[in-house]
């Protein structure tokens, strides 16, 4: 029996129930699996007094400090943020505030391995832990993580370090991948697995019965993802505002709000764009089933869980080329790559509404992708991980 000790600031929590959604659906895949046992510490940064109580860290501050989370032992320790540091200390206080809860929860679960879903703080920190530990460490790239915090002066240096530090490393594309090992990071230690994508709740429906559900008439494209600019989402209304008759929706929340429904109003889209805000999965899923095409100009992606959700629904992507995007479109069928400009956006969404792939037909290209199988390719790959440390120690002495 492996047992796995998770480790990620994002996990979702009452005040946030879908912030990193993404880590908690495999977490429980993992959990599932019968060789795995999983105990998961989510940290979450917190600032000095007064400042926690602001609105923004009020729900945190109150969060429990342990709990069950659907099935899953979640510990919810904090760790001091220091405002105007660009995380700079953030992993040194991580590391100092989770040691001595590690060794609590190693009493009664002794861990085999610590898997750290996101390169920072939580990769860096899972470093100097797996050494005070004397388990191996295994970090996950999945996007943001190396891309922006790997790039950055003040921290860049310590995603480096974590990644040639790291005993295994994963990443959610191929293209990924090339980027860590680009940054310096060894590429023998790094496996390239494409997340699971839940094909039962995500399937086609009937999209004419599934609009009028939405009270949608007419062609419907959606977007999914925060409102920041990585995302794009400016790109596509300007897209949709030279198709007559196209409705946009947008399932996300955050700062661009203001500003895109503004830019929406100057380009006389307003009644014909609807920002949805963060939706929970079961109503997205009806909203992707009744998309002719989802639309995510996003400026970089390690490999998007809207657009697997997408496909799984029977529905098609136009999206630019990057990150694992030539994984997922493989074939004409799955959707469009295009330049990340508005008018590539309105070809490439013009030619699926010219000519829709059948649903079954772009569902069938996700099928691999289940969770099921996520979770043995990730069992097989931290046995490995476990066996080659342990064989390590052993030829060590």
């Amino acid at each position: 029996m492996l047992r796995l000790l998770v480790l990620s600031t994002l996990f979702p929590d009452a005040s946030r129930p879908r912030f990193g959604s993404f880590v908690e659906r495999q977490t429980l895949s993992l959990a599932s699996h019968p060789d795995i046992e999983v105990r998961v510490v989510a940290p979450h940064g917190l600032p000095p007094w007064p400042l926690r109580a602001l609105p923004r860290y009020r729900p945190l501050a109150t969060l429990p400090a342990r709990e069950q989370w659907k099935g899953l032992d979640v510990h919810r320790p904090a760790f001091l943020n220091l405002p105007l540091t660009g995380g700079r200390f953030h992993a040194a206080a991580l590391t100092r505030a989770i040691t001595p809860l590690l060794e609590d929860i190693r009493r009664d679960f002794p861990f085999d391995a610590i898997a750290a879903e996101f390169f920072f703080p939580d990769g860096v920190a899972a470093i100097a832990l797996g050494r005070h530990f004397g388990v191996p460490v295994s970090i996950k790239a999945r996007g943001s993580d190396v891309h922006h915090w790997g790039r950055l002066p003040v921290t860049g240096a310590q995603v480096r370090a974590a990644g040639c530090a790291a005993d295994g490393m994963l990443s959610v594309s191929e293209a990924m991948r090339d980027d860590m090992i680009a940054m310096g990071m060894p590429g023998d230690r790094i496996e390239a697995i494409i997340t699971g994508v839940d094909l039962e709740r995500f399937a086609p429906r009937d999209r004419a019965g599934a609009k009028a559900e939405l009270g949608v008439h007419g062609s419907l494209i959606l977007s999914v993802g925060a409102l920041i600019p990585l995302k794009g989402h400016d790109i596509v209304i300007d897209a949709i505002a030279g198709m007559p008759g196209v409705t946009l929706c947008i399932a996300g929340e955050g700062p661009e709000r203001e500003r895109l429904t503004a830019l929406a109003a100057k380009l006389g889209v307003a009644d014909r764009v609807r920002l949805l805000g963060n939706i929970p999965h079961d109503e997205l899923s009806v909203y992707l089933a009744a998309a002719d095409a989802m639309a995510l100009a996003s400026e970089r992606e390690g490999l998007a869980n809207a657009w697997l959700e997408a496909l799984a629904s029977g529905t098609p992507v136009v999206i630019p080329d990057v990150g694992g995007a030539r994984q997922v479109v493989r074939e004409d069928v799955a959707g469009r790559l295009v330049e990340r400009t508005p008018e590539a956006f309105a070809a490439g969404l013009g030619d699926i509404l010219a000519n829709p792939p059948a649903p079954d037909a772009v569902r069938a290209t996700v099928a691999p992708f289940t969770w099921a199988a996520n979770a043995d390719l990730l069992h097989d790959y931290f046995m490995r991980l476990v066996s080659r440390y342990r064989k390590g120690l052993v030829s060590a002495h």
